[in-house]
């Protein structure tokens, strides 16, 4: 369906593919992963054409057709929202544009035209195409009033949505997007996941989303050290056997035997555990041909993250009586929060707005007043803050050392050996531990910020939107470090894996009360009775 043969990429020195050999089949899902930096937005900007390759090529079938998620979102301002999706199919768009212009100047000459145009026109199920594109967008949450505003007319949030029905849109070949869960909520990347996982062509993503990508992926696309590697299964099953790889190669002197049977156990383990959608059925038949040399273990830098703590916690950890708040514009964001925390709860906030849940870190942390009500913290407790904007942090132009000796309580603290130590941990060691902290990328900001709360050993953390500009190594080792540790847990995400694996406890904040279940983030969110209490509470107008 679409090869890429001897592929390089060079930016002066640097390389960043080197003779990638690789080819995508019909019918699979590829994921592709690999670090921050790696080139993984550039690989799909190359195959899609946006950008040539320093040397090599890359060829798409004859007659099969790409489609590519839009990334400007400005870019269809002037069409209507139905027009835009439609304009997703680009040789049906065309000739339908041809069909137009020639009864607007209709002549006898341009009849004959015509009824070519239109016979093609039906072979690409043209006739149906506005309604398809409609059916698209009720699907993703676009509502039918909407469908003839012009782009420019709508929210940022809803033209995502548009893009991603657009990149849907006419069945393509080889579908192609990046990032596409950002700014989609739930129950839209529910269907997606869905849509997604019973597609019958080709899809080549990259995301940071891991739900989604175990949920779509049949197949692994890794980029290391300049090249491209395959591998069969989703992402959490190349990550455990990965992992499995890395053990098993430290284990010099186990058989062979005993390696193929460790694995064999651990292929139906997980095969034990996919669900039921085509992509699912055709990636067990591929996972149990696998052998003990197709696995291999990951180059993959995994941060140290280990959040412990200077004192643990007595039974008082938080009680808040009739709280609310406000936005700057005078929106309601809640009202009337009542919750007491239970010493080691890992609570996910959520909200539909998400600046409420920001909102409420903000009063919780001293840097917001509240409309009305009250909170209070328990006398043996600790708190450790990382707020979802970290601008304010970051402002002295000073190295990473100094930035984090500005927390240190204790003589032996301030030793550079001892920072270096927490920064080493999240990957900054030899001279980035010297870099200057008004120079570093959105990643490495959240890394020392990491850095500073392993360091305060809060015995109560709270996290607004942690994942933001994390890699997956850095977002699988926060996630495992979250589930060991044992304090008490804030925290907000869009990450639905982190969501599910951490919370055992979720409390929803609307601007009629809070909602609060000891509940995972999947049994809260496909409750029915929750859905129709949800739904009553964000009703302003009832």
């Amino acid at each position: 369906m679409l090869s890429v043969s001897n592929l390089s990429v060079q930016f002066g020195k640097r390389v960043l593919f080197d003779e990638v050999k690789v080819s995508f089949t019909q019918g699979n899902c590829y994921g592709v992963i690999g670090a921050n930096g790696a080139g993984k937005s550039t690989f799909l900007k190359i195959i899609s054409g946006q950008i040539d390759p320093t040397s090599g090529h890359v060829h798409l079938e004859p007659g099969k057709r790409m489609s590519i998620l839009e990334q400007n979102h400005n870019a269809y301002d002037e069409h209507t929202v139905l027009e835009s999706v439609v304009m997703g199919n680009k040789p049906l768009f065309s000739i339908k544009n041809q069909i137009d212009a020639l009864y607007a100047d209709y002549t006898d000459e341009n009849a004959d035209k015509i009824g070519e145009l239109q016979v093609q026109f039906e072979e690409m199920n043209g006739w149906n195409a506005d309604s398809d594109a409609a059916a698209l967008l009720s699907n993703l949450g676009i509502h039918e009033e909407l469908h003839y505003s012009l782009m420019s007319d709508i929210d940022s949030k809803l033209k995502v949505r548009v893009l991603l029905a657009q990149a849907l849109f006419g069945n393509p070949d080889v579908l192609i997007m990046d990032e596409p869960t950002n700014d989609l909520d739930y129950e839209t990347i529910g269907w997606l996941e869905n849509f997604l996982a019973d597609y019958e062509n080709t899809v080549i993503v990259v995301s940071h989303d891991r739900h989604f990508l175990d949920a779509v992926c049949t197949h692994i696309a890794d980029i290391d050290f300049g090249k491209m590697n395959l591998f069969s299964g989703n992402y959490t099953f190349w990550y455990e056997s990965s992992q499995l790889a890395a053990r098993q190669r430290a284990q010099q002197n186990k058989k062979a035997e005993e390696k193929a049977k460790e694995l064999q156990e651990f292929i139906m383990r997980f095969s034990a555990n996919v669900a039921k959608s085509k992509q699912a059925t055709s990636r067990k038949k591929m996972l149990s041909k696998l052998k003990v040399e197709d696995i291999k273990p990951s180059s993959r830098r995994y941060p140290a993250l280990i959040f412990e703590r200077e004192r643990e916690a007595g039974d008082q950890i938080l009680n808040v009586e009739g709280l609310s708040a406000s936005s700057e514009d005078g929106d309601l964001l809640f009202q009337n929060v009542n919750i007491n925390l239970a010493k080691g709860d890992k609570v996910a906030i959520i909200s539909r707005d998400s600046r409420a849940t920001s909102a409420f870190y903000e009063i919780l942390n001293g840097n917001k007043k509240q409309d009305s009500g009250e909170f209070q913290w328990g006398v043996t407790t600790t708190q450790s803050y990382l707020p979802a904007d970290n601008t304010d942090f970051f402002t002295q132009n000073i190295n990473l050392v100094d930035w984090l000796r500005q927390w240190a309580k204790t003589e032996e603290e301030r030793e550079e050996v001892y920072i270096r130590g927490f920064l080493g941990k999240m990957l900054f060691s030899g001279e980035e531990a010297l870099k200057k902290c008004t120079v570093l990328s959105g990643g490495e900001k959240v890394r020392c910020m990491l850095s500073r709360m392993m360091m305060l050993r809060a015995n109560v953390l709270m996290l607004d939107e942690p994942t933001n500009h994390l890699d997956l190594e850095s977002i699988t080792a926060f996630n495992n470090s979250l589930n060991n540790f044992k304090g008490t847990v804030l925290f907000t995400t869009h990450d639905h894996a982190f969501a599910e694996t951490v919370a055992d406890r979720i409390i929803e904040l609307t601007p009629k009360g809070n909602i609060d279940r000891y509940l995972t983030f999947d049994e809260y969110m496909s409750d029915k009775t929750i859905k129709e209490q949800r739904n009553k509470m964000y009703d302003v107008k009832g």
